[in-house]
């Protein structure tokens, strides 16, 4: 093996492949949407050089990219923070039984494989005013709101409705992380810290979040790239409506390609977001650092 490390010739046969289809199907992209963010770009016509003309327009006249940015940022947030608390909490519970430990996991991932088109479609009919919820709750006298027409406030009702649907749908992702690193964690650690006299509580704070913390890193980057990213729920639950109050980045940039078919206004919108996911992804790994313990 050691012969084999110090062939170059062998390493870059091996690599070659990889390299070569990792830089076709990820940075030839990336650099054809640079320049096609720099373009004015339709459906029928090529592409025609125009500097920062679409930034510009981004940022100073479409008011629907501030909202995008907006939602984006909360739905980020929001993700994140019950994202983690609820999912390491259901994390800690299910690794601390033995009956049952299985059906609970299952139930809380299923959500996860499910087709999120069919659950934007299942809770918009959940929510629809006239059937579903409101119907439920006009049988014990209460009339319900317009789960998915609100227009007013910072951030409407339907991103409230929406960012909790996306909870109970991927929570058992987060869950499933934090169980597989706190089961490998040896049960010694545990006892010993019984032993000298810490409460579950204590050892909660001093054993087990200290060493899921590289899990904890994976888990918000994962968290914070998939919201920023966010699409097919809530295009599924509202198509960015109403009056545009719903759209985040991804639903903004599928419009403005797909629906209106200028393609270099949406590759702007695409460019910000990278840089978003980029920047966030930076934040955290300098943000959150990670001990190495012996255990």
């Amino acid at each position: 093996m050691d012969k084999l490390l110090r062939n170059k010739k062998a390493i870059v046969i091996f690599i070659a492949p990889a390299f070569i289809l990792f830089t076709l199907v990820l940075f030839v992209p990336i650099l054809q949407v640079i320049y096609y963010s720099l373009c004015e770009y339709g459906a029928l016509t090529k592409p025609e050089f125009i500097g920062l003309d679409n930034y510009i327009e981004l940022f100073t006249s479409d008011e629907t990219m501030l909202t995008a940015l907006k939602n984006s940022f909360f739905f980020m947030i929001f993700s994140v923070i019950s994202q983690q608390i609820v999912g390491l909490f259901l994390a800690v519970l299910l690794t601390n039984i033995k009956k049952g430990r299985n059906f609970f996991k299952n139930i809380y991932y299923l959500p996860c494989v499910l087709s999120s088109a069919a659950l934007g479609l299942l809770w918009a009919f959940m929510f629809n005013p006239k059937m579903g919820l409101n119907q439920i709750l006009a049988c014990i006298g209460i009339e319900g709101p317009m789960w998915l027409s609100e227009t007013s406030g910072f951030i409407t009702l339907p991103m409230w409705v929406i960012a909790f649907v996306a909870l109970w749908q991927y929570v058992g992702q987060n869950m499933m992380l934090y169980m597989a690193q706190i089961m490998g964690i040896s049960r010694d650690v545990y006892e010993a810290s019984y032993i000298d006299g810490a409460s579950p509580a204590k050892s909660f704070i001093y054993i087990t979040l200290p060493l899921i913390k590289p899990m904890m890193i994976t888990s918000i980057s994962l968290n914070c790239i998939g919201s920023l990213k966010f699409f097919d729920l809530i295009y599924n639950m509202t198509q960015g409506g109403p009056n545009n109050t719903t759209h985040v980045l991804a639903t903004h940039l599928y419009e403005q390609g797909f629906k209106y078919f200028k393609y270099g206004y949406s590759s702007a919108i695409a460019v910000v977001l990278l840089i978003l996911c980029l920047l966030v992804t930076f934040i955290i790994n300098k943000c959150i650092k990670v001990d190495t313990y012996e255990v």
